[in-house]
């Protein structure tokens, strides 16, 4: 019997290695805060030197959100590429035992197992070096067909940096409809929106039924200083668009229904992860047949649980916070 899951993500097999971090430090280091700058093998190995209390899990936007999306109990799978190194094995060991599975076995590929080295602001903002190594070379062939259950396959921007990855992405998304599933895509950062406005633009208007992405990255996209303006534009071509809004409230748009979802400030002990918990409270609330108001909430309780501690994926029992706000 073939397994199937429910919700199925593709995107980058990162390590990511954590560190607090002062601005002074940031300054010496010539790392702009609070983005994802990208860096050679030379840079990473500089900086992985000069870090101290290194936390080290696997990563990657999407893998992060699985591991959200699983801690609530739904089969997840995430579909990533590493190398058969030290960091590789680590990685699908890792994943497999947190209760996502691996399908893609570490291989004997060239290029190292992608890492990225974050280091944390007092104030809890990230900054963070992404060496792209073997994790950023997915094409089809790494693509195993794991979408006859049909379900929710979710993908990330990272990748559509290389013309193999969009390829695969298209490719899994029409498997993906075939079997009567959703796709949904998280837009990731503002440089991948300008980067690839065409590309992006395209895809969420004919192959995603889902869009998340915060304010930035939907002002990106769509060329527009005007926020109602950009996320309007998307939900006339996509059936769910969803705008973060870093610590204000959420929005949601599908059709003609609008739904905004609160977020109550809280302090901040690290951003790292927060859109990414986020996606995973709001695609586990769609995939158990929750409304468009409701998936929010959760959405909203993820990414609240996240910021308050260190590391990108839950450190407590999310089912439990969803039952004390009357969720479940």
């Amino acid at each position: 019997m073939t397994q199937t899951y429910d919700v199925i993500g593709i995107g980058n097999a990162i390590v990511d290695v954590i560190t607090p971090s002062t601005d002074t430090f940031l300054d010496q280091m010539g790392i702009e805060k609070g983005i994802m700058q990208l860096i050679e093998r030379d840079r990473a190995e500089l900086l992985y030197a000069s870090m101290s209390e290194r936390v080290e899990a696997p990563g990657g936007s999407v893998a992060n959100t699985l591991a959200g999306i699983g801690a609530l109990g739904l089969s997840t799978a995430f579909i990533g590429k590493v190398k058969n190194d030290a960091l590789g094995r680590f990685y699908a060991q890792t994943m497999e035992a947190s209760g996502t599975a691996f399908p893609n076995p570490p291989k004997a590929v060239d290029l190292p197992t992608s890492r990225s080295m974050i280091f944390v602001s007092p104030d809890g903002e990230r900054s963070m070096n992404t060496y792209l190594g073997a994790g950023a070379d997915i094409a089809s062939v790494d693509v195993p067909d794991v979408f006859a259950g049909g379900g929710m396959l979710f993908l990330e921007g990272y990748l559509f940096d290389k013309d193999e990855g969009k390829t695969a992405f298209g490719e899994a998304a029409a498997k993906m409809k075939a079997a009567g599933g959703k796709s949904c895509i998280t837009i990731s950062d503002p440089f991948c929106a300008d980067r690839h406005r065409a590309d992006f633009q395209r895809l969420i208007a004919k192959d995603m039924d889902i869009a998340i992405g915060n304010a930035a990255e939907w002002t990106t996209l769509y060329q527009t200083d005007d926020l109602e303006r950009a996320v309007g534009m998307a939900s006339e071509v996509c059936e769910i668009v969803v705008c973060t809004r870093s610590g204000q409230d959420v929005w949601v748009r599908s059709g003609g229904q609008s739904v905004t979802s609160p977020v109550t400030p809280m302090p901040v002990v690290d951003a790292t992860g927060a859109g990414d918990q986020f996606a995973a409270g709001f695609l586990y609330g769609l995939s158990s047949g929750r409304d468009l108001e409701t998936a929010a909430r959760m959405g909203v309780i993820c990414a609240r649980e996240v910021i308050g501690h260190m590391g990108p994926r839950p450190t407590r029992n999310i089912a439990a916070l969803f039952e004390d706000d009357g969720l479940i």
